[in-house]
């Protein structure tokens, strides 16, 4: 497989995944890019122990480390604001909030939960992937996965009953 069919195969899964980490367009496009490229220089080291999407997702989850090291930032949560549309700005502001509740509860969500929730349900990875990712066997995937969902509905209930 040429690198240019290997950027048009794998190119989507890796965005999805590098946004699901980074919750920002323009940092997903930047690293994937950074991936590819990353990717180019070292297929010659790819020995074929795994997928080559999980391989390429690696380059791309040490990629945004890298730039998270890089940039100082310890999260990605609170980068830019949410621009409120001046039509319905109440309902706007509601949905901005909600998102930002969200988000505090995912940034609270210790690792590994907080990842491969992330993984699973914004990079849409199967389990299968997931598992690769940490080295796991996909059992342990879906039953961390599990156990996130549970701390967000715990998180979300606690948050419910202190208004």
């Amino acid at each position: 497989m040429d690198i240019q069919e290997l950027y048009e195969t794998y190119f989507p899964t890796v965005y999805r995944y590098l946004l699901s980490l980074s919750q920002n367009q323009h940092i997903a496009e930047e690293i994937t890019q950074e991936t590819f490229f990353k990717a180019l220089q070292k297929i010659d080291s790819f020995d074929g122990s795994c997928n080559i999407r999980t391989w390429l997702c690696q380059i791309g989850k040490n990629a945004y480390f890298d730039y998270l090291r890089r940039h100082k930032k310890l999260s990605s949560w609170e980068e830019a604001p949410d621009q409120l549309s001046d039509q319905n700005l109440e309902l706007d502001y509601e949905q901005a909030e909600n998102r930002r509740f969200l988000h505090r509860i995912l940034h609270d969500l210790p690792d590994p939960y907080k990842e491969v929730f992330m993984l699973r349900t914004f990079g849409e990875l199967p389990f299968k992937e997931i598992s690769e990712l940490f080295g796991k066997s996909e059992s342990w995937s879906k039953m961390t996965y599990l156990r996130a969902k549970k701390k967000i509905q715990e998180a979300i209930e606690n948050e419910k009953n202190q208004l």
